[in-house]
């Protein structure tokens, strides 16, 4: 699993590529730290290169809402395939976040 967190007009990105499963759950709780101390801007969850989330990565991804709510921030998640996009439905997530 490989995560990039980059800026880039005006919103901040998270790459997420490979697995996102139990065992990179916690490697990637440090790494998603600029998400969680941003503000004032969009966060985007890419999920272009991402093929497979577990409970554990939706709840990386729940912690990343519950902060931008309190920010009165959103929170895209981009380019979702039809297998990640199965797992948000089957767990409600899917209402919790905007796709584009």
């Amino acid at each position: 699993m490989k995560t990039t967190i980059k800026e880039q007009n005006g919103q901040l990105w998270a790459i997420f590529e490979g697995r996102f499963d139990t065992v990179v759950a916690t490697t990637i709780q440090g790494e998603i730290a600029p998400l969680l101390q941003s503000t004032d801007k969009e966060i985007v969850l890419d999920c272009t290169a991402l093929d497979y989330i577990s409970s554990s990565g939706l709840r990386v991804f729940l912690q990343i809402r519950q902060h931008a709510n309190a920010a009165n921030q959103r929170v895209v998640v981009r380019n979702a395939n039809s297998g990640i996009l199965d797992i948000f439905r089957m767990t409600g997530f899917n209402r919790l976040f905007d796709f584009e």
